[in-house]
């Protein structure tokens, strides 16, 4: 008697049965629903409490925030929020600018926050500027040329102040010559957002008939004052990695009294060079200083080029920006 065997047939010949059109029905509309519940999970939730939330966060991740559903743009929009992330004192330094603009100008204190940090206030009477970080809301500073101290700043011979379109300030101070160049500056700490890393910068821009800068370079300083503070070596100029560099060899008694000898050396693979900025002005980092909050000191700056003796010109200086470090 011949036996039958049942083979199985191979996954890719095996056809599924025909499924019932309203028991697919009714499975997406099960499958539907669920999605919907998830999706309506946070417009459910209150919009104080999401606006708490929100604001326990940076303005970047606020607007990132916004994005999750239709309650948390709202909370992320709202004037609750926004107060928070703009510092604790902005209406009294916006009180101090001459364009006098009062918070209540603006549409929203989103809006209030976004112009702070892409128009730059001026204020104390024009010697200082005022804006915010964008990503974090933390403040930042320049001292104007005209509120820095310069060796020989007040001499025309050595300093002449003049006007340029693209600077923030009405005079910037532009080097004639010098051979001992010193630029000082100095804030309040209290000015600074605490728990901050800061940085300060000189903010310049070299002439066409700039030289002088490629022979030695400047040192440069960041610390409170009346504590020592750490000196490091930074070159102005912003061309070649190699230059000449002056020898300098003490004779008799006097500043211009000095034999040099002139040699082609190369720089320091750790000196620092400048970079362009985003408004076509250079910087050059002087150094960097942890703001705690509650410190009550004044923080000082300098720039010097002293030890060369050599001449130089050709230099023209905004101010120096003091500003959260890489934007925290």
């Amino acid at each position: 008697t011949p036996k039958y065997f049942t083979a199985k047939l191979p996954s890719y010949m095996y056809t599924p049965p025909p499924r019932d059109p309203k028991n697919q029905r009714e499975m997406e509309s099960s499958s539907c629903e669920k999605d919907g519940d998830r999706a309506d999970f946070f417009g459910v939730l209150p919009e104080g409490c999401v606006a708490e939330t929100v604001a326990l966060t940076c303005p970047r991740d606020a607007c990132r925030l916004s994005l999750v559903s239709s309650t948390f743009r709202s909370a992320a929009e709202s004037d609750a929020v926004w107060e928070r992330f703009l510092p604790r004192d902005y209406q009294d330094v916006m009180a101090r600018s001459a364009a006098a603009l009062p918070p209540r100008a603006f549409g929203s204190k989103k809006e209030l926050y976004l112009y702070l940090c892409d128009h730059p206030l001026v204020i104390d009477g024009g010697t200082k500027s005022f804006s915010l970080e964008k990503c974090s809301g933390k403040k930042r500073f320049m001292i104007a040329a005209k509120d820095l101290f310069i060796v020989w700043g007040d001499t025309p011979r050595y300093w002449k102040w003049t006007s340029l379109l693209e600077s923030r300030f009405n005079e910037v101070a532009e080097l004639v010559s010098v051979c001992w160049l010193e630029i000082q500056g100095k804030i309040d700490t209290r000015m600074l957002s605490p728990d901050t890393v800061y940085a300060a910068y000189l903010v310049f821009k070299l002439t066409a008939g700039t030289y002088g800068f490629e022979y030695q370079p400047a040192e440069v300083s960041l610390g409170i004052r009346g504590v020592k503070s750490e000196t490091r070596t930074v070159y102005l100029d912003p061309d070649g990695r190699h230059g000449r560099r002056f020898h300098i060899m003490p004779r008799r008694i006097g500043l211009f009294n000095r034999l040099r000898s002139n040699t082609t050396v190369p720089r320091e693979n750790s000196a620092q060079y400048p970079k362009l900025r985003g408004d076509d002005w250079l910087e050059i980092e002087l150094g960097e200083y942890v703001c705690k909050g509650g410190e009550d000191g004044e923080l000082e700056m300098s720039v010097m080029e002293v030890r060369g003796g050599n001449w130089k010109g050709g230099l023209i200086v905004q101010g120096i920006e003091i500003r959260p470090k890489d934007g925290k």
